[in-house]
């Protein structure tokens, strides 16, 4: 079979990342400006020769097999100034990366076409979201081991979130600094402010964060954070909110703690803490769910399949 060529953007650069493990190519476009979707492979991830760059302005003239949407400015935007009219005629998929943002229920996603599927990254968005006429069908994350094993050796426990001084109660901020009162916690990413330590990159990630005792995920209302995955890959103990996708994916003192009660949360954070073997178990379990259920084999096989059987559908 001939080596499929997918056209989508730059939106999340891990997603990015792990989607590239598949057995295709991917066309990202580029522009001076760098705007959102355009800014290139950039420095932070270490792509393979597979994630090609195309100025923007030449994207018409390059053959491809199938469209990626990863926002709504791609789809109601981008796709109109970079795409020809014939490309916008190949088959087409929107990847939706987060849960309904206006409310919870109710709100209709941007596509409505019954010859565009929509590809949620949970069961939860994608019961959440109404769907219009487009088939909706979910590809569950899939994250690499990075070869870090977890050591536990800091006493605190770590948050990875970006920008959370300024995305507040959605993100958890609130919660955030309540827990920090009981319970020692650094908080890395960009935009940490004088909240956190900063930026830590992708690749130097693993090492970072695998000394922690534990991994706190504070966020309300979010799709499976790529950064609670990685952490668990490592046998980092994971400690968060029993929303969203959390309690399908966490069995409460087997493979990490979860809650919407924030006190029992912090009794369980110092359990951790005072109980270094305890930590252990716990991550090492959540490390066996990462290998069974979120794998990058299963995740790149999962696409691959996605990809030939919309194309195949139009074509035929």
């Amino acid at each position: 079979m001939k080596r499929l060529k997918i056209f989508t953007w730059h939106i999340h650069g891990s997603y990015l990342f792990y989607l590239s493990k598949g057995n295709y190519d991917l066309y990202i476009p580029t522009n001076a400006q760098k705007t959102e979707g355009y800014y290139g492979r950039g420095k932070t991830f270490p792509f393979g020769d597979n994630v090609i760059e195309v100025p923007a302005e030449s994207v018409k003239d390059v053959e491809f097999d199938c469209i990626l949407f990863q926002s709504n400015a791609n789809y109601l935007k981008d796709q109109y100034e970079v795409l020809s009219e014939k490309q916008r005629e190949l088959p087409k998929i929107y990847l939706e990366h987060d849960p309904p943002r206006q409310h919870p229920t109710d709100t209709k996603h941007v596509v409505d076409d019954p010859n565009i599927p929509i590809v949620h990254v949970t069961h939860f968005n994608r019961l959440m979201w109404d769907n219009n006429r487009s088939p909706a069908t979910v590809i569950e994350h899939g994250v690499m081991d990075a070869g870090v094993e977890y050591s536990g050796e800091k006493a605190k426990g770590i948050v990875v979130i970006n920008n959370l001084p300024s995305r507040g109660r959605l993100l958890g901020l609130d919660i955030f600094l309540e827990v920090r009162k009981h319970v020692p916690l650094d908080l890395i990413g960009i935009g940490t402010g004088d909240l956190g330590l900063g930026e830590v990159l992708h690749p130097q990630l693993p090492e970072f964060t695998s000394k922690y005792r534990f991994f706190f995920n504070p966020i309300r209302y979010t799709s499976h954070g790529l950064a609670v995955c990685e952490a668990m890959m490592q046998g980092i103990p994971f400690v968060g909110l029993a929303t969203t996708e959390m309690p399908i994916v966490i069995n409460n003192g087997v493979n990490g703690f979860i809650h919407t009660d924030t006190r029992w949360l912090i009794d369980k954070m110092n359990m951790l803490l005072e109980d270094k073997e305890l930590a252990r178990r716990i991550g090492d379990e959540g490390r066996k769910t990462m290998l069974e259920k979120y794998n990058i084999h299963r995740f790149a096989q999962d696409w691959e399949r996605t990809f030939n059987e919309v194309i195949s559908n139009q074509t035929n």
